[in-house]
């Protein structure tokens, strides 16, 4: 190497060589050396530019899947946007035909991108252009949810338009979470109203349910004979119950303990004030969007009561049997929306007392691995609810009826946020 660098020196210094054919030879020879030093700085500067590639397309990818589902012409437009955006300077050509996107499977995007690289240097080898490509693949998807709406369906909701525009916001939350499925079946909803009782649809949980309890039903619905100094009374056919649920005793109130003796099942009561049946854990979203139709403001608060029952949705024990068991990839959620303070339970129509089932309710919910959003509307005990909710962030003061849509579109655009996977 020394002598080709010496012979090197001595042909461009001008110093005549024994035989001119070594300048001919070693200047012929240069051009591939150099070619190759050149090769590899270029190869070093492409794969650099190829690295630049793959970041702006993972990139892409990720804020494709974010916005998903998307159709193949949006994909394309939106993709090229986000890529280019993403690419900053480079020596690569890319066009937009470049970049390919694709949906091999549902809940999967695949993207290539495909340029040239203008060589810097070693283009004095004959070499014009050569091929740069980047590729990746996103999984896309939202994990399970089961969601269960406890909406205050009392009295007072017929004021200041609480009610229409209770429902307005609960069918558009219903809307957001439908558009963000991947397959039937990724979210169910349950819908639980209330007032100071919760109702069964007694066409599907009979009075023949193992887990009712008669006691106060039996004692108010009699039927008697006789007069003042000879009568009789016996209870009526339990076939006329129409399907309201008072809370149980104390402590099982507050908790999900399976109704196996008398002291923990549910004590049928006939409907104080009118009601409409509670709807199970279901992903038909005509019937969820018919439930939602259906309530009409009647009757006093317990708030205790919806949560209850709205947590009883949520698991598998009876009554109310749909809810799959937790899973890592299974979320629970309730959302509590109440326009009023506790006015009556069972038992009392102490405010004081009942809030005290109602955050006994509220802390063994939370215990249970379940997330409460709580919403107050107008009225109600704010403290009560704001301890209520999982987390501060996750408690909505509405001070006017017509605020009920952003709030239920904030928490179903929170519950649809994507969860990605690359």
């Amino acid at each position: 190497m020394s002598s080709l660098l010496h012979s090197f020196r001595r042909f461009w210094s001008g110093v005549p060589s024994r035989s001119g054919n070594v300048a001919i030879i070693f200047a012929l020879a240069i051009v591939p050396i150099i070619g190759s030093v050149g090769a590899a700085v270029d190869y070093s500067m492409a794969n650099s530019n190829r690295s630049s590639m793959q970041k702006a397309l993972d990139a892409t990818a990720l804020a494709l899947a974010k916005l998903m589902p998307l159709s193949q012409a949006q994909l394309d437009q939106k993709g090229w946007e986000f890529f280019s955006a993403s690419l900053g300077t480079m020596k690569v050509d890319m066009p937009k035909s470049g970049l390919v996107i694709t949906t091999p499977t549902i809940g999967k995007i695949h993207l290539t991108a495909t340029g040239q690289y203008s060589p810097q240097i070693s283009g004095i080898m004959g070499i014009s252009t050569f091929p740069v490509a980047a590729e990746t693949e996103v999984q896309w998807g939202m994990k399970k949810l089961e969601l269960a709406l406890a909406l205050d369906n009392t009295g007072s909701m017929a004021s200041s338009n609480k009610m229409t525009e209770l429902k307005k916001a609960a069918k558009n939350l219903l809307t957001t979470l439908q558009a963000s499925v991947m397959k039937p079946g990724d979210v169910k909803v349950s819908i639980i109203p209330f007032h100071k009782q919760v109702r069964v649809d007694t066409s599907v949980y009979n009075y023949s349910g193992s887990w009712l309890k008669w006691n106060d039903w039996d004692n108010d619905n009699q039927n008697c004979t006789g007069n003042w100094w000879n009568y009789s009374c016996s209870p009526k056919n339990h076939n006329s119950w129409d399907g309201c649920i008072a809370d149980r005793d104390q402590p099982n109130d507050a908790s999900d303990n399976a109704p196996t003796g008398n002291a923990t099942k549910f004590p049928a009561q006939q409907c104080s004030y009118s009601l409409a049946t509670l709807l199970p854990l279901t992903y038909d979203w005509t019937a969820l969007n018919n439930k939602i139709d259906s309530m009409n403001p009647d009757g006093n608060t317990n708030v205790s009561i919806g949560l209850q029952w709205a947590w009883h949705s949520l698991t598998s024990g009876e009554p109310l049997t749909q809810a799959a068991a937790a899973a890592d990839d299974l979320s629970k959620y309730i959302i509590l929306m109440t326009d009023g303070e506790n006015t009556e339970n069972r038992w009392t129509t102490n405010s004081n007392s009942i809030d005290l089932r109602t955050a006994a309710t509220c802390a063994a919910v939370k215990a249970a691995g379940i997330k409460i959003y709580t919403i107050r509307v107008i009225e109600g005990d704010a403290n009560l609810l704001r301890n209520c909710a999982s987390d501060p962030s996750m408690y909505f003061d509405v001070q006017t009826a017509s605020q009920l849509t952003s709030v239920f579109n904030s928490i179903g655009a929170t519950l649809a946020q994507l969860h990605l996977s690359q």
